[in-house]
């Protein structure tokens, strides 16, 4: 496969122009421009004048004048629809970023420039240098540029044509990454980014690039918030900037469970036919949608022994068990030892009887394997979420409150002195 995927060259840039205001035709200088003369970051001015709603206002994703919300962006979009008027942006102290970076946008258009802005601020600001910023102003019909440019993003890293980073970071979610997947020659990719220790962190729609990287070339990669769908708010979640730097640098992380309410608070945090017992394997999965949609492709994870994370926003009960269902027929849980389910946020009830909810869905899943499944890991399309690795050995370990507790190793990870944590949410 690797000989016949060429390096992808950068083609000329396919962008949405926003019309210039008034006042940007008047003074020569543009909104960006007039506010780093004054010394004002402009995605935090940007933001905290307009309001998160106005700054989408000029995005693509609005249509017909209601704005377009994916599934990287719910639930906590919405929580940041008003800047509480209690919120300081007094400037924060920052560090020289070393952290080696390149960002990759292989899924929906990031739809305010000024959001990314923000973000790529905030990043320098917390050590990790971005050498390539320019993408996120990319665009092709909903996505971050054109097939060719966003595989490129990781191609042109298969090739050698650049050098790998420290840290691949996802810019946002949506849709499109499926698109990419047979232009990528993903066992080189591995290979280099396994000499290299190049950690890719991402989710949602980045399923896809993460099972790919695991299934074709046997590389972890790290499920986190992204740039454009966290750092970019006007406040970043500090719980879940925390976890992400702690996943990073810590290469002997440890996540507690206490309950499955995440999941459902129908269900308990753990389901087995017997006593629970230590189980260690590979883990692997990500977003339900994703994953099931990877079904019976050489692009999805094939592990013996191995222990299956799933998570989902907005989808309700019984298209919840439809994609269960299609991972089940397709024989992808032969072989798994357990199931641990995140977030299955925003499902809403069955219109036909309430009765049946994720709790009944996960009952079935479990009476059909025969798998242990464990609910309520946070992770997902949450606030206060929890990083963590993705094809690294994880042990899960039953506690004395009845719940568990993941153990993850052998995985690459960042110098913690090398971060400024706080410059993930603060004002830069």
């Amino acid at each position: 496969m690797g000989s016949k995927i060429p390096s992808i060259q950068p083609s000329s840039r396919a962008t949405h122009t926003q019309p210039k205001t008034a006042t940007e035709i008047s003074t020569g200088l543009n909104r960006r421009q007039f506010l780093r003369r004054i010394g004002i970051g402009a995605g935090t001015a940007a933001l905290a004048a307009q309001g998160i709603s106005q700054v989408f206002a000029a995005s693509p994703s609005e249509h017909n004048g209601r704005l377009q919300i994916t599934k990287d962006d719910l639930p906590t979009a919405l929580l940041d629809e008003r800047l509480p008027s209690q919120t300081s942006f007094s400037q924060t102290s920052c560090i020289t970023p070393t952290i080696e970076t390149r960002i990759f946008a292989s899924s929906n258009v990031g739809g305010s420039e000024e959001r990314n802005q923000l973000a790529l601020d905030r990043l320098a600001c917390a050590g990790f240098k971005v050498n390539n910023p320019a993408i996120t102003t990319r665009q092709y019909l909903r996505f971050a540029g054109t097939d060719v440019q966003r595989a490129g993003d990781l191609q042109n890293i298969a090739t050698g044509a650049i050098a790998a980073p420290k840290l691949l970071l996802g810019v946002r979610g949506g849709y499109g990454a499926m698109r990419l997947l047979p232009m990528v020659d993903w066992s080189t990719l591995g290979r280099i980014m396994a000499e290299r220790g190049t950690i890719l962190a991402g989710f949602s729609d980045v399923t896809a690039i993460q099972c790919a990287l695991l299934a074709k070339g046997a590389m972890s990669s790290l499920a986190a918030p992204m740039l454009y769908s966290e750092f970019g708010k006007i406040k970043p979640d500090q719980v879940t900037c925390r976890q992400f730097a702690a996943a990073l640098s810590n290469p002997n992380l440890t996540i507690t469970v206490q309950d499955a309410s995440l999941t459902s608070q129908q269900l308990p945090s753990m389901l087995t036919t017997g006593e629970p017992k230590v189980l260690r394997g590979t883990i692997w999965g990500g977003n339900l949608s994703v994953v099931s949609a990877l079904a019976g492709s050489e692009y999805l994870p094939r592990l013996e022994g191995g222990i299956v994370f799933l998570e989902d926003v907005g989808e309700q009960a019984y298209r919840i068990e439809r994609m269960l269902y299609d991972l089940y027929l397709a024989g992808v849980f032969k072989g798994q030892q357990a199931i641990v389910f995140g977030a299955l946020s925003g499902a809403g009830e069955d219109s036909y009887d309430k009765r049946y909810d994720v709790a009944t869905v996960v009952r079935q899943l479990h009476k059909l394997t025969g798998l242990p499944i464990y609910s309520g890991m946070r992770f997902g399309h949450i606030g206060q979420k929890h990083s963590f690795p993705l094809g690294a050995i994880c042990q899960i370990s039953p506690n004395t409150s009845n719940g568990y507790q993941l153990a993850f190793t052998n995985y690459p990870t960042i110098k913690a002195d090398a971060m400024h944590v706080a410059g993930l949410w603060q004002a830069v």
